[in-house]
């Protein structure tokens, strides 16, 4: 996948970052030996990866019963040493430190946050590490929503995005994602789009191209139906506001 991944990068318009998600969860095989599963990634997957150049990062599903805040702290260590920089999949599930060890690696971004306590929101208030919501995700699972209000009131950096992936958020409609976050989230329309857009572009490293209308930056850009105003967006939630799109300063 990461080959097809590095294919599609060449032929794309659209910038693409590839992630390593080898410690996802443990294959049957390993189900009693996560060691050797974990040695596996660290001595022969990672450096494979990186001796290819197939990947942007590294990331581990830090959770109770997957892996360990000690066992994803190690594999990240060996990926950052292999030129990897670190995402997390931190605090679906649980609260158990995986978004203050993102914070402590330095992680791009943090990914997931329907479980936050104090000391999460804390470490990422302090910091330069982006905590992406997916709040798809939350509605297709049936799981309580991200606090997206705490967070933005205790000056994190929030991004947004689909999770679009065929078992917790098969959709990939942005549209959906910023409309949730306002309605489920209490998100303001402009803290929305800001999270879709610039803060997005951020938490993919490529927030001095794209994400804003700026001089230099690349005309990506999106042209709507004549609406209201931007509380329109969220507000129809169920309508395809979008009239045409532009990639590099060209109508697609």
């Amino acid at each position: 996948m990461l080959r097809v991944i590095r294919r599609l990068k060449e032929k794309s318009p659209i910038p693409i970052k590839a992630s390593f998600l080898g410690a996802h969860t443990f294959p049957l095989q390993f189900k009693e030996n996560h060691a050797a599963y974990i040695r596996l990634i660290i001595e022969e997957m990672i450096p494979a990866i990186a001796q290819e150049q197939l990947a942007d990062y590294i990331d581990v599903f830090c959770e109770t019963g997957f892996f360990t805040v000690e066992e994803t702290e190690q594999i990240c260590r060996v990926g950052i040493q292999h030129g990897l920089k670190t995402k997390l999949h931190a605090n679906q599930l649980n609260a158990i430190g995986a978004v203050e060890l993102g914070v402590q690696l330095g992680a791009i971004s943090v990914d997931h946050l329907e479980v936050m306590n104090p000391s999460a929101v804390q470490a990422l208030s302090n910091s330069n590490t982006i905590g992406t919501l997916l709040p798809s995700a939350a509605f297709f699972l049936r799981m309580p929503y991200q606090p997206a209000r705490e967070l933005i009131e205790a000056n994190a950096a929030i991004a947004l995005a689909s999770d679009f992936n065929p078992g917790s958020s098969p959709s990939g409609n942005m549209n959906f994602v910023v409309a949730l976050s306002c309605i489920q989230m209490k998100m303001l329309p402009q803290e929305a789009i800001n999270a879709a857009t610039i803060n997005g572009a951020f938490a993919m490293e490529l927030g001095n191209e794209v994400g804003s209308i700026s001089v230099g930056k690349k005309a990506n850009l999106i042209f709507t139906q004549i609406i209201p105003s931007i509380n329109f967006l969220p507000y129809a939630f169920g309508s395809n506001l979008i009239d045409r799109v532009m990639i590099n300063g060209t109508f697609i």
